[in-house]
């Protein structure tokens, strides 16, 4: 019986040694990484810290001034959304952000937001890495923006947007994930006119 537990075991690729249980020795328990540790964060992007860069040569005040880089700046924001938020909870944290293209202002009532708009993910690509709802946010310069964004770039008070942080809190609680990707627009491409034939303009006059 032994001679063919012997034979099953080196059919297998084993050896006697590693059926036995002091045939191989053990890893010291704590020489093992545990899975349970807390990841190390990841280190700032380039684009964090060429902001904060910014902050600190040029100071709080004038990093979030309207006049600052003027420019037309995009906010693209994604929001995963947790498995138990209803249709009707997602609906209004999408009217809640919406809000924010009045509400977002200045100290002395400027508006901040030149507009929002925002829709459902519908892409059939399979890339959404399970992002459900987008928003698309159109700021007149980088001062503009550095305004409304505030935390955790800007932390001193009167210099952030009050209603955008208190947006912040109010979601924070729905969602699983979110996304932020910001560009100023460097190029824009348009397809071409169609040109008009001299028939189709004669044909317009009568």
């Amino acid at each position: 019986m032994l001679v063919r537990k012997m034979i099953a075991a080196a059919s297998l690729g084993l050896t006697v040694a590693a059926l036995s249980p002091t045939g191989a020795a053990l890893a010291e328990p704590y020489s093992l990484p545990i899975a349970t540790s807390p990841a190390t964060p990841p280190p700032p992007d380039a684009a964090a810290v060429a902001v904060q860069q910014d902050l600190a040569q040029v100071g709080v005040a004038a990093f979030t001034a309207p006049a600052f880089r003027p420019a037309l700046v995009r906010h693209v924001v994604l929001f995963r959304f947790l498995k138990n938020v209803t249709p009707f909870q997602k609906a209004e944290v999408a009217r809640h952000f919406l809000e924010l293209a009045v509400d977002s202002r200045r100290p002395d009532g400027r508006p901040v937001v030149e507009s929002i708009e925002t829709g459902f993910q519908n892409s059939g690509e399979g890339a959404d890495e399970g992002y459900q709802m987008g928003f698309l946010v159109s700021f007149r310069s980088e001062g503009d923006r550095n305004y409304y964004v505030g935390r955790p770039v800007v932390t001193q008070p009167g210099f952030f947007d009050p209603a955008h942080d208190a947006f912040k809190a109010f979601a924070a609680p729905y969602l699983a994930g979110v996304l932020s990707f910001d560009y100023r627009v460097a190029a824009l491409a348009r397809p071409p006119e169609p040109v008009k034939t001299a028939g189709a303009r004669a044909g317009h006059r009568k």
